[in-house]
């Protein structure tokens, strides 16, 4: 695992990805590795290259592009992402850094900046990464924060007024709907914030998206509803005909994914949080990754699927979607291990589901010959060998993050090491 973060990971995207002419990071790149198309640059996927390389320069000290090349994302984040006139940063600016569409802002988004100013400050010691980042939060809080029901409104002006969903907003937009992806990845923003500035609103708010995400969000069976209401009721078509379900089945599946990583993300703030004796969440997190085992797990070979399904007049799940996603793959071996490491009574149905996984990912996933990972296991989408490596959805986040949190949890054998210190 530790070769392949290195040579068949950051060396190949690193230093290519840095767009040395306009700043910030290139996106989009071929099968094999090389850079195609307009190179559009979007928040989420400018942060997570800034977070990495903050992350692995303090793994790899003696490397120094690393540090460099966090500073230089940092500093395309400051100057050309973030909205000097209302604050905020905004979702999506060509090459060039002009903004593209209405300039409309996304909760989502801007978890992720804050995440990656709160790595980069961690890193580099740079208070004007801090600065910004407090900032950020304050945006947030001001805007997107909802003081009545709690958690975070998802889409946004450019101002940053919430926008309301309407009559004329289709019923397969998410349009004005509370999400959980936001909503764990503002709590894995706010837990990276917290090890930097530990104000104590910062600390109130932390607490409450953890359990807000268990507590709510997580069904009693072990699963993330999608999608909400503002007052936190759940968007559901389950009563509705198959073939409506399947209409609207962005926002209505169950995500084996993101229930495993939501597993990791709530375990990992509870350990900020310095929660003694948090059985509540170890509990709800262990039957989110046994959920997903049970109902999203490829026996066979390995895997999570993609989506699944309780339609009412079927038993059990079906599964709606086979493809094995990278993202998924990545954060269920984080994940698996910690439980492995959790669970010492369970831990050989963790570790043996572990090992399995990380043999899918070196046959199917991890392209040896060109570097990075498939967008999707080729056991079940092939064609994938040569689809695009690199776009705005898809940089070193997630894979990095999962294969050093193993390593370090197998020198370990705890968890301790693999979360903040």
């Amino acid at each position: 695992m530790e070769k392949s973060i290195r040579t068949e990971m950051l060396n190949d995207w690193y230093p290519q990805a840095i767009d040395k002419e306009y700043g910030g990071f290139l996106s989009t790149f071929t099968y094999d590795f090389k850079p195609t198309g307009a190179q559009d640059k979007m928040i989420v996927t400018q942060a997570r290259h800034t977070w990495t390389n903050a992350k692995a320069a303090e793994r790899y000290p003696t490397v120094a592009q690393y540090k460099s090349n966090s500073k230089h994302g940092f500093q395309f984040l400051r100057d050309v992402m973030w909205d000097k006139q209302y604050g905020g940063f905004y979702n999506l600016v060509d090459r060039k850094g002009t903004v593209k569409g209405t300039g409309n802002k996304e909760a989502y988004g801007n978890a992720f900046g804050l995440y990656a100013l709160s790595a980069y400050y961690h890193m580099s010691g740079d208070t004007a990464a801090l600065n910004l980042a407090k900032k950020s939060f304050r945006w947030l809080e001001e805007h997107s924060y909802d003081p009545v029901h709690k958690g975070y409104f998802q889409h946004l002006g450019r101002d940053g007024t919430p926008i309301k969903r309407n009559a004329s907003v289709p019923s397969t937009s998410d349009l004005g709907y509370k999400d959980q992806n936001s909503s764990i990845h503002l709590l894995e923003a706010i837990t990276e914030l917290y090890t930097v500035w530990p104000d104590p609103l910062v600390r109130e708010r932390l607490d409450e998206m953890l359990r807000l995400i268990r507590d709510v969000i997580t069904t009693p069976k072990g699963n993330l509803v999608l999608f909400f209401q503002p007052d936190w009721t759940p968007v559901s078509f389950r009563d509705s005909s198959e073939s409506v379900v399947l209409k609207h089945r962005n926002l209505d599946h169950v995500s084996f994914g993101h229930d495993v990583e939501t597993a990791y993300l709530m375990l990992e703030a509870s350990h900020v949080l310095g929660l003694k004796n948090d059985t509540k969440t170890l509990e709800v997190g262990k039957r989110m990754v046994d959920h997903a085992l049970a109902n999203g797990w490829d026996k066979q070979v390995g895997g999570f699927y993609d989506q699944g399904y309780y339609f009412r007049d079927k038993p059990g799940m079906t599964i709606i979607r086979e493809s094995k996603n990278w993202w998924s793959q990545a954060e269920g071996l984080n994940t698996l291990l910690l439980m492995a490491n959790r669970f010492p009574n369970d831990s050989m149905q963790y570790f043996n589901n572990y090992k399995l996984l990380w043999g899918y990912c070196q046959k199917y996933l991890i392209d040896h010959q060109y570097g990075d990972w498939y967008e999707e296991g080729l056991d079940k989408d092939p064609e994938r060998r040569t689809a695009l490596k690199g776009h705005i959805w898809k940089a070193t986040y997630h894979t990095y993050r999962a294969l050093a949190n193993c390593v370090d949890q197998s020198k370990t054998k705890g968890v301790e090491h693999s979360t903040h210190k």
